[in-house]
């Protein structure tokens, strides 16, 4: 596997290649981003990972400066599951001076996350527009962890006519139930443990569900039951939403409906979701 940090570099080791896949990162990989790669290697030629932190999609007072990082140990974990090349570019390559232009999202960029991070979407969906054209990629893969970044993800490629499909993968979790996150590097091993009760607070909602509550006030206030339990966490937002993420009142049917959440704990914002029923399809 070849790290390489120029664009011009990257393009020419992907001439001829049938179809590539790519896995867009901000590094620190772990076992989500591996079955990202694993997957992108299945049903592609090449692959490429990138691994750049992206100081656009951070606010004022978040954790841009100790992001976790370690490349070498990213090198391995992308090389072991499958990648051909590892894209590493400087932020002067990203956003070279003069750099003005960021995209402004509405629909499923609104509310929830871009509520709570103000301008958070903006530098995604422009990181994401930038590294898209330079790997020209058949096949971009992201993690379902990151329910409304993938919502406005595909927006984008739709709204500027992008010809790449964009593949969610499903969430990896712990054995406790916690997601898996490079932010959870940032816990002790008992902190991780009682960070899985945003998914259990979601599980509750799920089997609130199962038994036939159809009231979605009901369903969340199940879920804050759970999270009531834990005197270190300060919830920003509980939510079920439809396919467009939009609040859901009473539940006609499951199909698109998800359960969301973002939690801080230990000093740590946390984000979740999970369909309202597992049996139901996106």
């Amino acid at each position: 596997m070849e790290l390489i940090q120029s664009p011009v570099e990257l393009r020419a080791r992907l001439v001829g290649a049938a179809s590539v896949g790519f896995v867009p990162t901000m590094g620190f990989l772990h076992d989500g981003h591996a079955r990202l790669i694993e997957r992108a290697s299945q049903e592609n030629e090449r692959v490429v990972v990138s691994v750049f932190v992206n100081p656009l999609q951070f606010g004022a007072g978040e954790d841009l400066s100790r992001y976790p990082r370690d490349l070498a140990r990213d090198q391995e974990i992308a090389e072991q599951h499958g990648a051909h090349l590892l894209f590493h570019p400087q932020a002067s390559v990203m956003y070279p001076e003069g750099f003005t232009s960021r995209i402004e999202l509405g629909g499923p960029g609104e509310g929830w996350e871009g509520a709570s991070r103000p301008g958070h979407f903006s530098g995604v969906a422009t990181v994401v527009l930038k590294l898209l054209n330079l790997v020209s990629p058949t096949r971009a893969y992201f993690g379902e962890k990151d329910w409304q970044q993938l919502a406005v993800i595909r927006r984008v490629v739709r709204d500027f006519n992008l010809s790449v499909e964009i593949v969610g993968c499903p969430t990896v979790r712990e054995p406790s139930g916690l997601a898996l996150s490079s932010r959870n590097s940032y816990f002790t091993a008992e902190q991780r443990e009682r960070a899985a009760i945003l998914s259990r607070a979601l599980r509750a909602a799920q089997n609130a569900y199962a038994k036939g509550e159809r009231l979605s006030k009901r369903l969340l206030d199940t879920a804050r039951m759970v999270l009531m339990s834990e005197r270190e966490l300060t919830l920003d937002y509980l939510a079920l939403v439809d396919e467009n993420l939009r609040p859901i009142e009473v539940i006609s049917r499951p199909e698109g409906a998800r359960l969301l959440i973002a939690a801080c704990l230990f000093g740590v914002r946390l984000i979740d979701n999970m369909p309202l029923s597992e049996n139901a399809h996106a």
